[in-house]
């Protein structure tokens, strides 16, 4: 019998998925069943495994994902909360296979956990990275409490805006996040609409913002997208801290942050 728990690199990559869901609970960005993580694991499995049985009949998607035909993705459950994916992610997420058209998806291992509300909008973001030629198995989304403050300032929606005061406050935030942040006006979560925003994000950017609700980060390795949300992170509060102690803080220089330029490779 076949069980992907005897395939070393699979099991590696599921135990850095629980890793950073402990991450995104212990930082408080994870409240109930806040965020969602999905991380295609199709170069890590074997030829058995890739053809292993549905526990379900297959689930038809709204789209046609058809860059990801026959392809394996783990996405955490709906419903189900970030501090017991760390726990228990078997428990807490699944394993899909999409159907070779793309028009469907199945559960195949290792329990009968519906996926999250979003994987739609996960897929679809998959959909467009690997018809675009990016390697980008990743999408991390969660809700990091002083980010999702910011775009309720008006000004801050203005990606440019956005952009310079967060790279401003650290020089690891414009060396970690070149391309800068993405901005996506306030969409129902989970829908449709607020994937199709985000794609057209994802075409200048690998973090986007979606206003009032969380961010999203797309990327080859999900410790580097949970790193960069930290950072980002890290950046809100240095200028969080600066205001509520009653002043604007300066920030760097456009100069002192050319400089990165060069001398990190950007």
């Amino acid at each position: 019998m076949t069980t992907i728990r005897n395939n070393g690199p699979l099991m590696a990559e599921i135990g850095r998925i629980a890793e950073v869901a402990g991450y995104l609970w212990t930082n408080g960005w994870a409240e109930r069943n806040g965020g969602n993580i999905s991380v295609n694991l199709t170069g890590l499995l074997t030829s058995e495994e890739m053809v292993l049985p549905a526990l379900a009949l297959a689930t038809p998607l709204q789209e046609a994902m058809t860059a990801l035909g026959g392809h394996v993705f783990y996405v955490t459950g709906t419903g189900k909360r970030m501090r017991y994916v760390a726990q228990d992610p078997f428990a807490n997420g699944a394993l899909i296979r999409i159907a070779p058209d793309g028009k469907s998806y199945e559960v195949i291992a290792e329990q009968l956990v519906a996926p999250t509300s979003e994987l739609p909008s996960h897929l679809l973001m998959h959909n467009y990275l690997r018809s675009s030629g990016r390697d980008n198995r990743v999408v991390l989304h969660t809700h990091p409490t002083e980010l999702i403050g910011m775009t309720h300032c008006k000004p801050f929606l203005d990606s440019k805006v956005l952009t310079r005061t967060l790279w401003s406050m650290i020089p690891e935030c414009r060396i970690i996040v070149p391309k800068g942040v993405g901005i996506v006006p306030y969409e129902t979560p989970g829908t449709i609409e607020l994937a199709h925003a985000t794609i057209r994000q994802l075409e200048k950017h690998d973090v986007v913002f979606w206003e009032k609700h969380g961010i999203l980060a797309v990327g080859e390795d999900l410790i580097e997208c949970f790193d960069a949300i930290d950072t980002l992170s890290k950046s809100s509060k240095i200028y969080l801290s600066a205001r509520m102690a009653g002043f604007e803080p300066t920030g760097m220089t456009d100069q002192q942050l050319d400089d990165l330029v060069p001398a990190f490779g950007l």
